[in-house]
């Protein structure tokens, strides 16, 4: 097996030509990936849930809009904490995966993490690929691969999200924020 270059912590872009609904404009943060495969959650879903209807607990410690985000297609019966938490040391219940960010344990207190967290977003379900499929994905050019910010996890925007990401960088990526939505309108 061919060894993996890890993009934990990194930002997949959907390219406009992926063709698979589920992804279509996705932003989504690899949470982990190695030569066992791929994790990730979608941070530009937002559902019309609350999170105070599926885990009152975590509602008031989640950031603008308060809902649940899905995460992916995968177990879209399970839920993912996703925070922020400035600093060197995190709080229990939660476990540092890139910089910044990180997983919390939603099984946890609330109370552990309040003082500590930047923001807090929660995912139902999650993104995953078994081992070589996302770099399959990558090299037919289905993916942008781009360094994420603290602050994507919990743009008070999502659904401009796309865009914003693209935007910021300094290549040739930057123009394809202005891909039309339906490019047959053009």
């Amino acid at each position: 097996m061919t060894e993996v270059s890890s993009l934990t912590g990194r930002l997949l872009v959907a390219s406009p030509a992926l063709a698979d609904p589920n992804f279509d404009r996705a932003v989504v943060l690899l949470i982990d990936h190695d030569d066992e495969g791929s994790l990730g959650v979608v941070l530009n879903r937002p559902t019309p849930v609350g999170v105070g209807d599926i885990l009152l607990p975590w509602a008031g410690l989640a950031g603008d809009p308060g809902v649940v985000f899905q995460g992916g297609p995968v177990s879209l019966d399970s839920a993912l904490g996703v925070a922020v938490i400035p600093g060197d040391e995190g709080p229990l219940g939660w476990r540092r995966v890139y910089g910044a960010i990180g997983l919390v344990d939603l099984e946890a207190p609330p109370e552990l993490l309040a003082a500590a967290l930047g923001s807090l977003r929660i995912f139902a379900g999650y993104s995953g690929w078994g081992p070589g499929q996302l770099e399959e994905e990558l090299k037919t050019g289905a993916w942008y691969v781009v360094e994420s910010e603290p602050g994507d996890v919990s743009s008070p925007e999502p659904e401009s999200l796309w865009r914003a990401v693209l935007r910021r960088q300094r290549s040739k990526l930057a123009m394809i924020a202005t891909y039309p939505d339906d490019p047959s309108l053009n």
